[in-house]
């Protein structure tokens, strides 16, 4: 009889003795109190150094690591910012290696707005509490609590296991995966496949079907500068040339500009088998429906379907009574895979001639293909612990550190195993007030990841 899924009520719950004849209860248990801890060491990224950093973090992980035989690095690439690195051989050094890595930095947080201090890592309602509960302490923690077990016990994995927890992916990961791609490629010899955030949790669609998303893609990125110079003056003068007028103008209509349904293969491969679970054929053509049947993850889903382009940021000016020479405003654009020229060609046509665009940060997007024997293992590890499972691509509308290793020829994949309860708005956790994951989805993940890396 298959487990359901346990809603963020009660506390942690004793899971019966894994089928192998061996348990996992004392990772399960560890597991609540390495999240905990972890997001009680802020380490907030703002995007220019001025946070805490990740190195306390790093040091936390690396004593960790250390306590069950492991030599752990670490690697500071800038004052404070800090990444643990290391290695764990398998049975057959000779196979190409694997590659787990999750992020220590998270999106910064406003206590008054919370429930529960984002600092606290309070248990409450059968939930971790917390910036970076879901993004991805939790994921970080499973990792430090499942390798833990299997090296106290002497548990190798088949293959050589590369652990990386990193700096600064919360702002393009310049500090962290990119840093050490770039300085340390040694670190990474012999990998050749890896897993990280944002893949692996469920969708319940019936009794019967539980989805559970692999991250397969993601879109790329283009953070922009637009820029409009216009004539100075006083306010109190007419004035045909101000560039706020004309930024604005050109704002508005980016920010409301709805770009065309692009079905890439991770996409497609995600509607057919939701639609396959759901008995129905769903019409590429009117998506508004499919999306009404997602709930939560309708977001991320939805931002997925096209290309997209959001005004985050506007500025300009110094006093009341005086117009600008320039306004300059900040966007967030994600481009799908295999459209990125489209994307600009649109981003040049909306803006028009007078808006000039430069990239803040500029990063690629990314396919792999939903097949292997890596894949297999993701599929048996989730139905061997949730017998109505079912492995499915998707496309991540953000972007992870993968973007980095992918520059090594490292196939990434997002497999960071959670099962939900139905309406817990999960998409909503990310960067979202009151993040939080639920004890028995750590817990679930820490079966399911011991399961995988012993068919890795």
């Amino acid at each position: 009889m298959g487990r359901g899924p346990r809603t963020c009520q009660g506390g942690i719950v004793s899971q019966p003795e894994n089928a192998r004849g061996g348990t996992v209860e004392r990772a399960e248990s560890e597991v609540v109190d390495l999240c905990r801890e972890l997001i009680r060491i802020d380490t907030s990224n703002y995007g220019d150094h001025s946070g805490p950093g990740e190195r306390a973090a790093a040091e936390y992980v690396a004593e960790k690591l250390a306590e069950v035989g492991l030599e752990p690095e670490i690697f500071e690439s800038h004052p404070g910012r800090a990444s643990t690195v290391a290695r764990i051989e398998g049975e057959d050094s000779s196979r190409p290696a694997l590659l787990i890595h999750g992020h220590l930095d998270v999106v910064p947080a406003n206590a008054a707005d919370w429930t529960h201090d984002p600092f606290s890592g309070e248990v409450a309602d059968g939930c971790v509490w917390g910036r970076g509960a879901v993004d991805m302490k939790d994921m970080d923690a499973m990792t430090l609590a499942v390798v833990r077990e299997r090296l106290r016990t002497g548990r190798k994995p088949p293959r050589d296991v590369v652990l990386a927890f990193l700096a600064d992916e919360e702002a393009g990961g310049l500090y962290g995966a990119r840093h050490l791609v770039d300085t340390k490629p040694e670190l990474f010899e012999g990998v050749t496949e890896a897993i990280g955030e944002v893949g692996g949790f469920s969708f319940t669609v019936n009794e019967d079907v539980r989805l559970y998303l692999i991250e397969t893609a993601q879109k790329g990125m283009h953070w922009m500068r637009l820029t409009v110079d216009g004539t100075a003056g006083h306010g109190s003068m007419t004035n045909r040339d101000n560039a706020i007028t004309e930024l604005s103008e050109a704002v508005a209509r980016l920010g409301r500009h709805e770009f065309p349904v692009r079905l890439t293969k991770s996409v497609r491969g995600f509607l057919d088998e939701l639609g396959d679970a759901l008995g129905v054929e769903l019409d590429p053509e009117d998506m508004d429906a499919t999306l009404a049947r997602l709930g939560g993850i309708a977001k991320i889903i939805g931002a997925t379907l096209r290309n997209t382009a959001n005004p985050t940021m506007l500025g300009s000016g110094y006093k009341v009574n005086v117009i600008p020479g320039q306004a300059t405003a900040h966007v967030d654009g994600r481009f799908l895979p295999g459209y990125e020229e489209e994307f600009l060609a649109d981003l040049d046509r909306i803006l028009g001639p007078r808006v000039k665009r430069e990239d803040v940060h500029a990063d690629k997007a990314l396919e792999t293909t939903f097949d292997g024997a890596l894949v297999e293992a993701m599929a048996t590890a989730l139905k061997a612990e949730d017998p109505i499972a079912r492995a499915v691509p998707y496309c991540l509308s953000g972007g992870t550190d993968a973007k980095s290793f992918d520059d090594l020829g490292i196939r990434c994949f997002g497999f960071a195993p959670l099962q939900l309860p139905p309406e817990l708005d999960f998409a909503g956790m990310f960067h979202g007030v009151d993040e939080r994951v639920p004890v028995a989805g750590l817990q679930f993940g820490v079966r399911v990841l011991d399961r995988f890396l012993d068919a890795c």
